[in-house]
C-alpha cells in the first residue's frame, strides 16, 4: 500500500491517525500544498481531484477520501476496531463522525479558505480555482462557535464522541477542534467536558503524528 499524505491539513491528519491507531507501517509519500504538489501532473495521475489524503492498496485501487480510506483498513484489520463491533457501535461511529465532519470540519474549511490570503482564488480545494467569500468566512466562524456547544453537550453525556469506546469519530473531533487554531478559535473555558477529553485524546501516540 501507498499511503499521500500532507503533514500540516487535518484531512491527510486525520487518515495518519487512524493507521497509527491500527500499529500499521505503509509506504507514505509527502504531498506539500504549500508548494501546490496535489495540482501537480505527477499527483493528479494518482487523484484527478487533486485532493490528499490518498490510500492506493495492494492491488492498485484508489481511495480518497477518508471514509473509504477508514472502512478499507477497518475491513482488513479489524483489531483494535475504530469503527464499532455491534450493529448499533457502527451506525453511531458513522453517525457522529459525519456530524462532525458537516458541523465542525466543513466551517473550519469554510472560514480558513475564505477568509485568509494564502487561499486566494482557492476557496474550495480541487483542481479549479474558485475565489473567497469573506461573508462565509464569518459564518464559518459563527459555525464553529455552535460546533464547539454541540460537542460540549455530546461529551457531557459520553465519554467518547460516538459512545463509550475510542472510534473513528473521535479521531476527526480531535483534528478538527485542534485545526481551528488556524481561524484563532480554541475551546471555551468553560467546556469542562471537551477540554478533558481532548487532553485524553492527545496523550495518545497517534495525536502526535
Amino acid at each position: 500500500m501507498i499511503f499521500y499524505d500532507c503533514s500540516t491539513a487535518p484531512n491527510p491528519r486525520r487518515a495518519r491517525m487512524f493507521i497509527a491507531e491500527k500499529g500499521l507501517d505503509i509506504e507514505t509519500r509527502e504531498v506539500s500544498i504549500a508548494k501546490d504538489e496535489q495540482l501537480s501532473e505527477a499527483f493528479r495521475a494518482v487523484n484527478p481531484r487533486a485532493t490528499i489524503p490518498v490510500l492506493v492498496t495492494d492491488d492498485g485501487t484508489v481511495l480518497t477520501e477518508n471514509l473509504g480510506i477508514a472502512a478499507f483498513l477497518e475491513a482488513q484489520f479489524p483489531e483494535p476496531p475504530l469503527m464499532g463491533r455491534t450493529p448499533e457501535e457502527k451506525g453511531l461511529v458513522l453517525t457522529w463522525n459525519a456530524i462532525v465532519e458537516h458541523q465542525g470540519g466543513a466551517p473550519i474549511a469554510e472560514a480558513l479558505r475564505n477568509g485568509h490570503p494564502a487561499f486566494k482564488d482557492r476557496a474550495i480545494p480541487g483542481p479549479s480555482n474558485h475565489a473567497q467569500i469573506p461573508e462565509l468566512a464569518q459564518r464559518g466562524r459563527e459555525r464553529v462557535a455552535s460546533f464547539f456547544e454541540m460537542l460540549e453537550s455530546r461529551l457531557t453525556e459520553s465519554p467518547f464522541v460516538a459512545g463509550d469506546v475510542f472510534s473513528l469519530a473521535d479521531i476527526s473531533a480531535f483534528v478538527f477542534v485542534d485545526f481551528a487554531r488556524v481561524i484563532k478559535m480554541r475551546i471555551p473555558e468553560d467546556n469542562a467536558a471537551t477540554l478533558a477529553w481532548f487532553q485524553a485524546i492527545q496523550s495518545r501516540p497517534s495525536a502526535s503524528l
